[in-house]
């Protein structure tokens, strides 16, 4: 492999380029589905994929980054360097490189989409409503999201003193699990299916939903220890026994139920994929790489979110160079690290999908 910090691209559009050729270059089939929103230079926006192997697959390895947008760096890295030298797959197997889910958010260096939804809260494709918020959080929104513009304001003393007071494992909970509420808040889930999910979804149901099995592996950043990986399931949305799976993947599966780095997620991802597929059988984990410190992270999201509300939301702004760096770290060693980490659990993952007989 190459040197892995020569995957990350500068930008959105340059990201889409490589993936693009590289895709091509892979032999994969390419499928694109256009969005809406656009670029901060009026660039297009579209959710790319490549397919390699049979057409019509009874094992997937389905891989997916950019959820978060700008996220999407590390995550386009490491698909980068996959299909520089890709898993082969046999005649009833196929990889799928799912490339940036949010490209809005990349474009924009932003977590969330052009209705500021964080995409990864907003799956609720089993006829729940979109209401809602935890109690806590609606007691911490003035200081989660304070209606002016950035400045120093003394959050980071605030928000310690606040976990410390309240516990530091429910106060994650209740900031993190999805709200419905506060259209301008963090982790606001929407109030719809947005566009991106909506179309994936049925891309998903048209493509995959006749694939006996399906393995998907979703790659997000900022969460956990420096440089190393935690690989979270979704309760409830596996196959496998967690030990089988683990033992496949080489890691220590989080269940987020459980006091943990992790926490519970409402309207996620890889709680839909079995009402998306119901015909499939599916393991689903997430990968986080870690970045930072929880508290830096957030100070991060909540001043580029008072930016975007409060400013004037241009991307030539010093909140967005420090969100981009909360979740993709310029450090030269983190990014050997990340694309290590992604492509090492990668190829397991398509391992266990292709041997896969259950």
């Amino acid at each position: 492999m190459p040197n892995p910090e020569s995957w990350f691209s500068p930008d959105y559009t340059t990201a889409r380029s490589r993936f693009r050729e590289a895709a091509t270059a892979a032999g994969a089939a390419l499928h694109t589905i256009g969005l809406t929103a656009a670029g901060p230079r009026g660039e297009p926006l579209a959710i790319d994929i490549a397919w390699l192997g049979a057409p019509r697959p009874r094992h997937v390895f389905l891989h997916t980054t950019g959820m978060h947008g700008v996220e999407a760096y590390t995550g386009s890295a490491v698909q980068l360097a996959l299909l520089d030298s890709p898993p082969a797959p046999g005649p009833e197997e196929a990889v799928i490189l799912v490339h940036v889910l949010n490209p809005y958010g990349m474009a924009w260096l932003r977590r969330t989409n052009e209705n500021n939804v964080d995409l990864n809260r907003n799956f609720l494709v089993n006829g729940e409503a979109f209401t809602g918020a935890p109690e806590l959080y609606r007691v911490l929104d003035p200081l989660l999201n304070p209606p002016s513009p950035p400045a120093r304001d003394g959050f980071p003393v605030r928000a310690a003193a606040l976990a410390m007071r309240r516990g530091f494992h429910r106060v994650k909970q209740a900031i993190a699990e999805g709200q419905y509420e506060f259209d301008r808040g963090l982790f606001f889930g929407g109030r719809e299916l947005q566009e991106g999910p909506r179309l994936f979804c049925a891309w998903l149901q048209e493509h995959v939903g006749y694939a006996a099995y399906v393995f998907a592996l979703d790659l997000h950043t900022g969460l956990g220890r420096r440089g190393t990986d935690t690989v979270v399931l979704e309760p409830g949305a596996s196959a496998t026994a967690p030990s089988a799976l683990g033992g496949a993947l080489g890691r220590t599966l989080v269940d987020p139920n459980r006091p943990s780095v992790a926490y519970t997620v409402r309207g996620s991802y890889g709680s839909a994929l079995s009402h998306l597929l119901p015909r499939s059988r599916i393991d689903f984990a997430l990968q986080e790489i870690g970045t930072y410190p929880p508290l830096k992270v957030l100070h991060a999201l909540r001043e580029e979110n008072r930016w975007h509300f409060h400013g004037d939301g241009s991307i030539v702004h010093p909140t967005k160079l420090r969100l981009r760096e909360a979740l993709c770290p310029a450090a030269v060693d983190w990014r050997r690290k990340a694309v290590n980490r992604g492509v090492t659990l990668a190829r397991a993952a398509a391992r266990w999908s292709f041997g896969n007989e259950r």
